[in-house]
């Protein structure tokens, strides 16, 4: 499990959002932590209406005081700052991330829907695109607060696919922690929300893909129970859960439903940054649910 946590900071409030979880996770898990700041080449001078880290001295002082304000004693907390600027944030948060053993990066997002943004821009973003290590999103609220990170129940969207399936031994390793729930959803197109080459082909034979869609859903009834039954001889409890509809849609309003406090999601990161984020359900998910989002990338 978890036993090296990174999390990157820029200076803002908005990026010490991360914090709590971070913190919590590492004293639940008996992680690190460690805090960076990566110096930026034509650093702006401001980032979210705040002065921006930008000399290495200023950038250490700064890391060092949010480790003892923000952190809870008896927390091991190391701070790091990479003093030659570089170009490319992301790419030196993964190989910091890879070179000091790290397991976990955790980081903020904000905004909503189509405003969506990631601290430090795309940084975020590329991060989780580059699918080397999971990631945790964290949301604040729309008072700019983020509660409590608590693992009681957590969801895990699959998609009958072994690659979704990648999510399973994180979401257990961190349910067997924390005492948690899991919860797994599948979500099966309805006949009104088909797109791309299915839509095409709903509007030929209406009652083919009718009949084809039923047909998933069944499938994915049996798939999902025989993955509760494997969770449940393993000592787990939570339940499995078929939906019909716009998946992005789907899982969002389903984890409300449940109440479950963090979503533990498989990606393909590695298909790129712009198209992970253009259209893949993960984005939407995370534009849609201010809840945690753990991303797991898929590894072929």
């Amino acid at each position: 499990m978890f036993k090296h946590i990174l999390v990157p900071l820029d200076g803002s409030t908005l990026a010490e959002a991360a914090l709590p979880a971070a913190a919590l996770l590492a004293q639940k898990l008996g992680a690190t932590v460690t805090l960076i700041h990566v110096m930026e080449q034509h650093a702006p001078q401001e980032i979210h209406g705040q002065p921006h880290l930008r000399d290495a001295k200023g950038a250490t002082a700064y890391l060092t005081d949010v480790s003892q304000r923000c952190v809870p004693a008896g927390t091991h907390v190391d701070v790091h700052v990479h003093t030659a600027e570089v170009n490319d944030v992301a790419t030196s948060i993964v190989e910091h991330a890879g070179e000091l053993n790290h397991d976990l990066i955790v980081m903020c997002a904000h905004g909503r829907g189509h405003t969506l943004r990631l601290f430090l821009g795309s940084i975020a973003q590329k991060v989780v695109g580059m699918g080397s290590l999971p990631v945790l999103i964290i949301r604040p609220d729309d008072r700019g607060e983020v509660p409590p990170l608590s693992c009681t129940a957590l969801l895990v969207p699959l998609d009958g696919g072994k690659d979704h399936e990648q999510a399973l031994p994180v979401a257990r390793a961190l349910a067997q922690a924390y005492g948690a729930a899991l919860h797994l959803a599948m979500v099966i197109p309805s006949f009104g929300t088909l797109s791309g080459a299915l839509t095409v082909t709903s509007r030929l034979l209406p009652g083919t893909t009718s009949q084809m869609l039923e047909l998933s859903a069944e499938e994915a009834e049996a798939y999902l129970a025989a993955q509760m039954e494997t969770l449940k001889r393993d000592g787990f409890s939570g339940s499995a859960h078929v939906r019909r509809g716009d998946p992005a849609h789907a899982i969002a309003d389903f984890a409300q439903e449940l109440q479950v406090d963090a979503i533990v999601l498989a990606t393909h990161g590695k298909t790129g940054t712009e198209a992970f984020w253009a259209g893949s359900v993960t984005h939407k998910v995370c534009s849609r649910c201010s809840l945690p989002l753990l991303l797991v990338p898929v590894v072929r």
